[in-house]
C-alpha cells in the first residue's frame, strides 16, 4: 500500500496533486506539453503510472486541472490587489499589468489551447478562466458608469482587450525590456478604451456630453 503523506487521504490527495502539478510544471518549462506524456509526469513525481492514473486519466485532463489550480491562485491575488484600489482605471491598470506579468511565465500560450484541447476540453477551460474575464467585465462596466470611460457596448470591448493581453508578447522577456513591455501594453489598453489621463497619469472623469 502507497505511503500516505499528510495527516489524513484528504491532505495526502491534496499534496499528491500539488506534486503532480509541480512535476509537470518543470516538465512544460524544459520541454513543452507535445512531448510530456503522463509517464513522464508519473515518474517526476516519483509515483507509478497506475497510481497516476487514479488521478488523472489522460494529459488533457491534467492540463486543466493544473490551469484550474494556478488560475484559482492567480483570480485571489488580483482581486487582493484590486482590493486596494478604488478607481476602476486604476484597477485596469493592475489587471492588464499582473496579466502581462503573468502570461509572461506561463509554458503554454493560451491561444494555442486551442490546437491542444478537445472540443470538451476547451469547454473546460473556458469555464475555469471564466472569473478572470469576468472581473475584467466589471471593471470596465463599472468605469463607464463613473464616467471613465465612454459608454460603449462591453461584449464589443472585451475581445479587444482580452486580445491585447491573452497573447504572448510579454514571453521571456524579464527586467527592463519586460517593464517596457507592460508599460506600453498597459498604455496602449487604457487609451483603446478611452481613458483620459492628467500629465501624472491620473484617471480623468471624461466631459458629460451636452
Amino acid at each position: 500500500m502507497p505511503k500516505i503523506i499528510g495527516s489524513s487521504l484528504e491532505e495526502h490527495r491534496e499534496r499528491m496533486h500539488e506534486l503532480i502539478f509541480s512535476s509537470l510544471a518543470a516538465l512544460l518549462r524544459e520541454r513543452g506539453y507535445d512531448t510530456v506524456t503522463l509517464a513522464d509526469v508519473a515518474a517526476a513525481a516519483g509515483i507509478g503510472r497506475t497510481a497516476m492514473y487514479n488521478y488523472y486519466p489522460d494529459k488533457e485532463t491534467l492540463l486543466i486541472a493544473y490551469t484550474a489550480h494556478e488560475t484559482g491562485i492567480y483570480v485571489d491575488e488580483l482581486r487582493a490587489e484590486l482590493a486596494n484600489e478604488p478607481n476602476p482605471v486604476g484597477q485596469l491598470r493592475i489587471f492588464v499589468r499582473m496579466q502581462l506579468n503573468h502570461l509572461a511565465t506561463q509554458h503554454i500560450a493560451p491561444s494555442s489551447l486551442s490546437t491542444i484541447l478537445t472540443d470538451a476540453g476547451r469547454k473546460k477551460m473556458m469555464e475555469h478562466i471564466e472569473p478572470l474575464w469576468t472581473l475584467l467585465r466589471t471593471i470596465i462596466t463599472e468605469a463607464q458608469e463613473q464616467r471613465y470611460l465612454p459608454d460603449e457596448e462591453v461584449s464589443v470591448l472585451l475581445p479587444l482587450v482580452t486580445a491585447s493581453i491573452a497573447g504572448r508578447s510579454t514571453a521571456d522577456l524579464s527586467g527592463e525590456r519586460l517593464d517596457k513591455a507592460i508599460e506600453a501594453t498597459t498604455m496602449y489598453v487604457l487609451r483603446g478604451l478611452g481613458a483620459q489621463l492628467s500629465a501624472d497619469g491620473q484617471p480623468r472623469k471624461l466631459s458629460l456630453r451636452k
